[in-house]
């Protein structure tokens, strides 16, 4: 993962935009364009044709969130990967019961979607991705509730592939339980229907509709280009399977001159940071942490400065040349555990009869507290 330490939330960056495949769409917007200087064109023309009354500044406020959503998105996830959310909801259908898109927006939204036969709208975003683009979700809760529609929300944080895998297992059970008590079609959407909501479609196929795991990747992205990340569903499926183990783990940075140190990235992500204890014997600094198995990059900040501890291990230079420290977390206390930590490793893992069984015991006997 790159280090965005110097970067904001949404920040402009440099990268090439793809065009979707957009099956089984019965919404006339589409989100996703070729990053040509027509295209780009036609998609302005089109917000601004999408939004009755706006006035141009209103209009380009709208493409200007998009595109930085956008530049933040590409680089935080790894993939080039566009969102125009002035165009309106884009969803496509993966099953004839499943369907995968981005956010509602407004009231009518809830009515196209109450219309193709939705029964469970399962919201992924947080507060902060709703305000980011002004969408009023008390109204469209309001109107589903009153017009026979579910409306759920199961919160991942945007662009955090640890926050990802710590609750997608109950953001999953929470998902299992809704379609087992509804029935009907279910909408899973997030912000743009590209991280976040493929990956709980292809978590649920994979644990509990009985889909091997590429088996699920390859008939979503036959659906809808997008970018679930299969590593961070490996991962919490092994740890269901080894009952969220952790092991305790020690960074340290030794310097008695300086005024504070702190640490960013490792399983809070690069948005955050946590400050280091000061041994006043040992003359250094130091943070324990209890992290699940993996592998985790981090930097430290000291005095404000963002920099590698050359004492610890550090990742080869990316594209941009920039490095951070890395730690690998390994539990070999059980051959078991390898066992099934080398199988999920593998480029095409499945689960046996008796893991896909527990696994849905353990969705089924999971609160959902917290989501």
């Amino acid at each position: 993962m790159n280090c965005l330490h110097n970067l904001p939330r949404f920040c402009p960056l440099s990268f090439e935009t793809v065009a979707t495949r957009h099956r089984n769409n019965l919404t006339l917007s589409q989100g996703f364009f070729n990053n040509s200087h027509q295209n780009r064109s036609m998609a302005l023309k089109a917000a601004s044709g999408s939004i009755p009354g706006a006035d141009k500044s209103s209009v380009d406020k709208e493409v200007e969130k998009s595109e930085t959503y956008s530049h933040s998105m590409a680089k935080a996830m790894g993939a080039v990967l566009f969102y125009k959310h002035e165009l309106g909801m884009n969803y496509n259908f993966i099953r004839p019961d499943l369907i995968v898109g981005s956010c509602p927006q407004t009231p009518d939204d809830v009515e196209k979607l109450r219309g193709i036969g939705v029964k469970t709208i399962f919201c992924l975003q947080q507060d902060s991705d709703l305000e980011y683009f002004d969408v009023d979700i008390n109204a469209i809760r309001e109107y589903a509730k009153t017009h026979d529609v579910q409306h759920l929300r199961a919160e991942i944080r945007d662009f955090d592939a640890f926050d990802l895998r710590m609750r997608l297992p109950a953001v999953v059970s929470k998902l299992y339980k809704a379609i087992n008590s509804i029935g009907g079609v279910t909408y899973i959407h997030c912000t743009a229907g590209l991280g976040r909501a493929p990956a709980v479609a292809t978590a649920y196929m994979f644990w509990v509709l009985g889909y091997k795991l590429y088996e699920a990747h390859t008939l979503l992205q036959s659906k809808r280009e997008c970018f679930p990340k299969l590593d961070t569903i490996k991962s919490a499926t092994v740890d269901i399977l080894t009952g969220h183990s952790k092991k305790s783990v020690t960074l340290s940075w030794e310097d008695s001159n300086c005024s504070s140190v702190e640490i960013a990235g490792l399983d809070i992500g690069w948005g955050q940071r946590i400050p280091l204890d000061f041994d006043d014997k040992a003359g250094l600094w130091y943070l324990e942490r209890e992290l699940p198995e993996g592998r985790y990059e981090y930097k430290y900040i000291v005095d404000g400065e963002w920099t590698c501890n050359k004492d610890e291990l550090v990742t080869a230079p990316n594209k941009d040349g920039h490095v951070n420290n890395f730690i690998l977390v390994l539990d070999d206390s059980s051959s078991d555990r390898v066992s099934l930590r080398e199988r999920f490793a593998s480029d095409d893992p499945d689960l046996t009869a008796d893991e896909r069984l527990r696994i849905k015991e353990f969705l089924e006997a999971c609160p959902d507290e917290g989501l």
